[in-house]
């Protein structure tokens, strides 16, 4: 059975119905929505790097719905409705692409990138936005490892950047001491959470400068983590212990001998 959009749409009508919708749904608004339009948009991406094509068409639907949840809400305030959101985004992705809907044409991606900006910048100067800052128009709702290398990108295209990641490790290796230095000098916690907060912006710029995706980058470590923790578990198990009953010492002795036995 084939199913459209306008199904999709005319069921959250339904759901939003303040008489015989789902008193969940009829509750809701802009704000308590939010979350779980973050949560769907990062379990879209975990089914990505799990591969799983069954999961990812589930889990695009759920984001979907969350579209048009927030555009049934803005409908019934008489703001805009799901083929105005839909309207915007192409007119926005044709002319922000120049070099395929039109005559433009760029040497490379850099230059690319720069032009992106400049189209971004005329986009906010036409809403009213005297903002003119390099910097402007980076959401500050993206998580933060994101929008640092978002501020590092818009820093480089004019051309406030290291040359190669060499600098970057000097860098890195520069925050670490001052950190090491605040310990040792019984620092209070603001000046330790800037100098630790140093350390993340540069370890981001030193992805960026390698081409690495932070997010994914960190949920990878974070995922061999949890695999190897949990063998470690598993090994204390078939002794017949937990692991809290592990010395420090024997803890980290399992964590060589899982990282020995191969387990990424």
């Amino acid at each position: 059975m084939t199913r459209t959009v306008d199904e999709l749409i005319a069921i959250m009508a339904r759901l939003r119905d303040p008489e015989n919708g789902c008193p969940w749904d009829v509750r809701q608004d802009f704000a308590s929505i939010a979350p779980y339009t973050i949560e769907e948009a990062y379990e879209v991406v975990d089914a990505i790097d799990r591969g799983d094509m069954h999961d990812l068409r589930d889990e695009l639907g759920d984001l979907l719905l969350q579209v048009i949840f927030h555009s049934r809400m803005a409908e019934e305030h008489g703001q805009f409705a799901f083929e105005d959101v839909v309207a915007s985004i192409c007119d926005k992705m044709v002319r922000r692409h120049p070099h395929v809907f039109g005559d433009t044409a760029h040497e490379n991606d850099s230059a690319r990138s720069r032009d992106w900006d400049r189209l971004k910048a005329e986009e906010r100067a036409a809403k009213g936005s005297s903002d003119t800052s390099a910097l402007a128009g980076i959401s500050r709702g993206l998580p933060e490892w994101q929008r640092a290398v978002k501020l590092q990108k818009r820093a480089a295209n004019v051309g406030f950047d290291w040359p190669d990641y060499r600098p970057v490790l000097d860098k890195i290796a520069e925050e670490l001491e001052e950190v090491r230095h605040e310990f040792e000098h019984g620092a209070d916690e603001a000046r330790l959470a800037d100098e630790i907060g140093d350390v993340l912006f540069v370890a981001a710029n030193l992805a960026r400068h390698a081409k690495v995706d932070v997010s994914r980058a960190l949920r990878g470590a974070n995922a061999k983590f949890e695999r190897r923790f949990r063998a470690m578990e598993a090994i204390a198990a078939n002794e017949g212990r937990e692991l809290s009953s592990y010395s420090l010492d024997e803890q980290e002795g399992l964590w060589a001998r899982v990282k020995r036995e191969g387990l990424r």
